[in-house]
């Protein structure tokens, strides 16, 4: 081609020496072509430089393999490894997925919608920031697939997540194996991301036999520094008397350990901090954190999975929920001497 003008499918057709129909065929996916014909059509559309306008195909055919993403905050590790199956899926086959953050903003999480309604997207992926208004989600029409615990605020659609409630259990469980019993607790601000990590912790306490008002809590934005504020307050409530740290996540934990520095703490010597989501980040810290490791790549996988058999209607309404583990690292262990040998003289 000349490069003066945009090569069109009848360029390709041309080159190919086929109908202009089976181009069409070829990169359209639908129909029986024969292989040597769609290796020739191939061939062609790369010796072109051709590219399919999407709108007007989208527009002919009622799809435009356009995904979309909707999330809180690109800027946080575990939402980009997110991103990322869910791109890495959504390539293998062969869309394309257009990402937004809505910086835990309703009204900009609104103007995202409305963006990839107007884009004519074939789906979308979303973890609702705040809003639990499903009214929002009916208006996109495009089948939509809830990330994280908001698939129990809109059963309706089908969801995908993490096994919040088992990964808090890990969490305790290591503590309390290690004998401590007054853990601080560091929980986000959305509320029901809150309130499920709360209830689980103070429910597994008690099954544990163990006095639940030892989960002092504080509230935090998912970043280090609102973790490390938070922290700074937990130790000015609870003292040398609270042994360990339960951050809700890992940029929190991270912000704990710098608190922990700053009021002169040893991690773990003097404190122990673990985290939750392990995204990459927290095995550079020092001391490298433990932390309960989320399957947030494979959430985005098996999210969109779910997205696309919606599309095709093959799908049902399913909620998966993918199991956490635990990462055992330098951040925790045992409590200090002195507080163990206080708690025997107290049994």
């Amino acid at each position: 081609m000349n490069g003066k003008r945009q090569p069109t499918i009848i360029d390709v057709a041309r080159l190919s020496g086929v109908s202009k129909t089976t181009v069409a065929r070829v990169l359209s996916g639908v129909g029986a072509v024969h292989a040597e014909t769609r290796r020739r059509v191939e061939e062609a559309v790369r010796e072109s430089g051709y590219e399919r306008n999407h709108l007007a195909f989208g527009l002919r055919t009622g799809r435009s393999r356009t995904l979309g993403l909707v999330i809180p905050d690109l800027s946080n590790p575990y939402w980009a490894d997110l991103a990322r199956g869910a791109q890495d899926k959504a390539e293998a086959e062969k869309r394309s997925l257009l990402i937004f953050s809505s910086d835990w903003d309703t009204e900009r999480e609104r103007r995202h919608l409305q963006a990839l309604r107007q884009a004519r997207v074939d789906g979308i992926l979303i973890n609702p920031a705040v809003t639990d208004d499903v009214t929002l989600l009916r208006q996109t029409e495009a089948p939509v697939v809830v990330l994280g615990s908001s698939g129990e605020v809109f059963p309706e659609f089908s969801s995908a997540r993490s096994d919040v409630a088992q990964g808090v259990r890990l969490a305790l469980d290591h503590l309390i194996g290690l004998g401590h019993r007054h853990v601080g607790l560091i929980v986000g601000r959305d509320r029901l991301g809150r309130s499920r990590f709360v209830a689980e912790a103070r429910a597994h306490w008690q099954r544990q036999g163990l006095d639940p008002s030892l989960l002092p809590t504080e509230e935090a934005k998912y970043t280090v520094d609102s973790g490390q504020a938070a922290t700074a307050r937990l130790f000015g409530r609870e003292g040398p008397r609270m042994t360990a740290i339960f951050a809700a996540n890992d940029l929190m934990a991270v912000g704990a350990i710098l608190a922990a520095r700053a009021a002169g703490l040893a991690c773990p010597g003097d404190v122990s901090i673990m985290g939750m989501d392990g995204v990459e980040a927290g095995s550079f810290t020092d001391p490298e954190l433990t932390t309960v490791d989320k399957p947030r790549y494979d959430i985005g996988v098996e999210a969109t999975r779910l997205l696309l058999e919606a599309i095709d209607g093959t799908g049902q309404t399913v909620h998966a929920v993918l199991p956490c583990r635990l990462v055992e690292r330098a951040s925790v262990a045992a409590p200090p001497p002195a507080v163990q040998s206080v708690r025997k003289k107290s049994a």
